[in-house]
């Protein structure tokens, strides 16, 4: 017999992290009723980069539109509503202030609970959604163009940083290289389409801070600054002007992307040795990365352990994942209306 949806339980997500504003309406079993997520790519796209200011207007213009359109998708009875859910950490301020205002609005007007959520938590718990396993404990790793950091996570909702990005994020690392070779804005995704006509071993780009077998942290920007030699040489910062043959375009996409899935693949399995964890989950948009799914994939095989890699549709960022909220309300980790952002990354 089929569920009534309208009689279950849920709860209604928000996330407005960075440049994407987004909600969901999760039920109780963690399906999504409906997600809806607008994209900024546009409005970014000739300053090749996201611009803060921006961001938090196209939020502030978005949000309430975007969750009206997914009330009305879900056609869920609002007397279920068990909570509204928003991301208030880490990100962007501005893009944060206008989510949390929201959901406190709402909480408000509705008599609701709030939770609040950490969304590089929720990046690691799209991998949960996927399976009805219980994944935890497990090491994460969330990739993405802010955050590239390994965890060890004990539940959903309680982990230990074990090491992470002194620098660029691998996600950041991607964009600015596929801006040096002509590429559209975001160029992550681009980049790696080009990469896939190119050769991985043209250029023996470095391995940053591979070097030092204790070491959980990574760094990319001393990788980005090497392929800008190979393109440009030293001192010079004019890519407008640069007519690179295309050929050499997609063998320095490919090398370059290889090394930066070299430097993943191999921290994660040091992180897996350290704590003696057989399972591994990815998520964050530069988890969709073909390259470094397949390799990840093929290493972990190799040495028996279960890779969790979250779906595609929910690396990048976006409110589905915010089911992790679930968790929090289960063990009545509700918030006050009176708490606030937290833009940094939360240690532990």
């Amino acid at each position: 017999m089929p569920v009534d949806e309208s009689q279950q339980n849920w709860i209604l997500a928000i996330e407005s992290t960075c440049d994407e504003t987004a909600a969901a309406a999760i039920l109780d079993d963690r399906s999504v009723a409906a997600s809806v997520i607008a994209t900024q790519e546009a409005l970014h796209q000739r300053f090749e980069g996201v611009v803060p200011e921006i961001a938090a207007r196209a939020h502030l213009e978005r949000i309430l539109p975007v969750i009206d359109q997914v009330l009305r998708e879900a056609c869920l009875r609002r007397e279920r509503l068990q909570a509204i859910a928003v991301a208030n950490e880490p990100g962007l301020p501005g893009s944060l202030v206008v989510g949390l205002a929201a959901a406190k609005a709402l909480c408000l007007a509705w008599n609701k609970p709030l939770v609040t959520i950490d969304h590089i938590q929720a990046h690691l718990y799209a991998c949960q959604m996927a399976t009805s396993e219980n994944l935890y404990p497990n090491v994460g790793l969330v990739v993405s163009g802010g955050h590239t950091h390994l965890y060890h996570c004990h539940s959903p909702v309680h982990w230990e940083l074990l090491g992470g990005t002194i620098d660029d994020a691998a996600g950041e690392a991607f964009d600015k290289v596929a801006v040096m070779l002509g590429l559209p804005f975001p160029g992550g995704s681009h980049l790696a389409q080009l990469a896939q006509s190119g050769d991985p071993k043209a250029f023996d780009f470095p391995r940053p801070m591979l070097q030092d077998p204790q070491s959980l942290d990574f760094s990319f920007s001393g990788l980005k600054t090497s392929v800008r030699y190979q393109l440009v040489g030293p001192g010079k910062q004019d890519f407008d002007q640069l007519d690179v043959p295309a050929r050499k375009r997609a063998d320095v996409a490919a090398s370059f992307q290889q090394a930066v899935v070299d430097c993943i693949v191999e921290k994660s399995l040091r992180a897996l040795r350290r704590t003696g964890l057989k399972t591994l989950c990815v998520g964050g948009g530069v988890a969709a990365n073909r390259s470094l799914r397949d390799q990840l994939s093929k290493a972990c095989q190799r040495r028996r352990i279960s890779l969790h890699l979250a779906p595609r549709p929910w690396c990048t960022d976006n409110a589905a994942m915010g089911a992790i909220a679930w968790e929090k309300l289960e063990r009545g980790q509700f918030s006050a209306l009176d708490v606030d952002i937290t833009p940094g990354l939360r240690r532990g």
